[in-house]
């Protein structure tokens, strides 16, 4: 049993190895646990070159999931509800028409288009970009609409609800609140959807269960820096720089083939 075990674990992973992905979620907890963003947007560009595109979204997003569950409970006290009600409400109501287009779209476009998603992200990040507009209800439901379809297609969804969140001039604990209960709310529908209409298998939800371990203990080291190190300067900065990184490695790898 043991021996078949381990076999089907290998199968998984035998075009690319497992340290690679394993190496790409413990980073990617980090990041999730200290910073509460960044993890999808990590692991998105890479794993969607190794997996390819639809069984990177279920893998990401499944992976993601199960850190929300660990990390909802510290923070859903500090939450927004009056924002993140109507936000998730969207998200999920346009997820359909996202994996539409996971289905629909070519596996090299998906990779460019999730990379850029993220270069452009820590770009508008570092120039100090926030959103201008008004705060009400239906922006939010708005801002959600654009996260769910994008995370259907792509995995990262948290571009728009980042820079939509973020721009406020809450203290850290509440950002990260908020960041973690929208992925809370919002990914268990996404794998039920994606698995329901067999744009991907089951495979890419064990294979999340294989690389699950890892992230746990990189978002419980993260989440220990962040009750030390508690500096938006640091937790901010620190999680750009290495998203920057992944987004034009992704993008050069998508545009040059």
């Amino acid at each position: 049993m043991l021996a078949d075990a381990g076999g089907w674990i290998a199968a998984l992973f035998v075009e690319t190895g497992v340290t690679i992905p394993l190496l790409v979620v413990i980073v990617a907890g980090l990041m999730r646990g200290f910073a509460g963003f960044g993890s999808a947007m990590l692991m998105a560009p890479i794993f969607a070159i190794l997996f390819g595109s639809a069984d990177m979204v279920v893998t990401v997003v499944a992976i993601e999931l199960a850190v929300s569950l660990q990390l909802f409970p510290q923070v859903r006290r500090y939450a927004d509800w009056a924002t993140l009600k109507p936000m998730s409400l969207a998200a999920c109501a346009a997820m359909p028409a996202g994996v539409w287009l996971l289905a629909s779209v070519d596996k090299a476009l998906i990779v460019t288009a999730v990379s850029g998603i993220v270069v452009l992200f820590v770009l508008a990040m570092w120039s100090g970009w926030t959103w201008p507009g008004p705060r009400s209800a239906k922006v939010s439901a708005a801002v959600g609409a654009v996260s769910g379809a994008m995370m259907a297609t792509t995995s990262v969804g948290g571009p728009p609800v980042l820079l939509y969140l973020l721009s406020r001039r809450d203290p850290p604990h509440i950002h990260r609140a908020n960041i973690v209960t929208y992925y809370f709310l919002t990914q268990f529908l996404l794998i039920v959807i994606v698995l329901a209409t067999r744009v991907a298998g089951p495979e890419a939800l064990l294979r999340a269960v294989v690389l699950f371990p890892a992230m746990v203990v990189g978002a419980w080291i993260g989440s220990r820096l962040f009750a030390g190190l508690a500096s938006e300067a640091i937790y901010r900065n620190v999680a750009l720089v290495i998203l920057f990184a992944t987004g034009c490695f992704g993008l050069a790898r998508g545009l040059l083939g």
